[in-house]
Formats: C-alpha cells, structure tokens, sequence
C-alpha cells in the first residue's frame, strides 16, 4: 500500500463518483471510484477500484474539483 494525495473528485455521467490521487513515492497518478452510482451498468465501476483515465472522459468527468 503506498500514500497518496487527493487531486480532486467529479461525478460522472452514470453516477459513479471518482477521484483522481498521485502516488506520493512515483509521482504516478491514479484514478479510483469512490463511490458507485445508483443507476450505474458499468461492471467497470467497481467501489474501491482503480478505472483507467482513458475511460474518464466524459464531459462531466472533465470538470473536476480541487482538492484543498
């Protein structure tokens, strides 16, 4: 398990809240679902699970808010 810190978080189309986190040690930066949306049919959209960026390009999805 490595640390990390919070980019920031939007909601996505489907409902399915994520956030966007870079690895402390690599730099590398990493997408997870945080929270699945109710009326969600992605089984890509698993809570606690890491969605690759690519699929995060919907235009909500692009509006994502600043972690402070």
């Amino acid at each position: 398990m490595s640390l990390v810190r919070l980019l920031g978080f939007t909601t996505l189309t489907c409902g399915c809240v994520v956030g966007r986190y870079r690895e402390v040690a690599t730099s590398r930066e990493v997408t997870y679902v945080e929270e699945k949306g109710k009326g969600c049919g992605s089984h890509g959209h698993r809570r606690n699970h890491t969605i690759a960026s690519a699929r995060v390009t919907a235009p909500a999805a692009l509006a994502f808010t600043k972690a402070s």
